[in-house]
């Protein structure tokens, strides 16, 4: 665990600029936005469902009272 941490402490700002370029020429310019759409609907979705989660939790809760 502590090499793993090790490693992420040591990226600096060329390495997270390289790893940038190399996903740009990857995806190329139009796909990254779609990518980027989708990942934030992916997330909300994710947010929603543990919402929702919480709220049954609650109301079962309130239930066994």
């Amino acid at each position: 665990m502590n090499t793993a941490f090790t490693i992420l402490a040591m990226i600096g700002p060329t390495e997270i600029i390289i790893i940038a370029i190399i996903i740009l020429l990857l995806f190329g310019g139009r796909k990254i936005p779609e990518l980027m759409r989708g990942l934030g609907k992916g997330m909300k979705e994710f947010k929603d469902a543990q919402k929702n989660n919480d709220n049954d939790n609650e109301a079962e809760t309130k239930n066994e009272k």
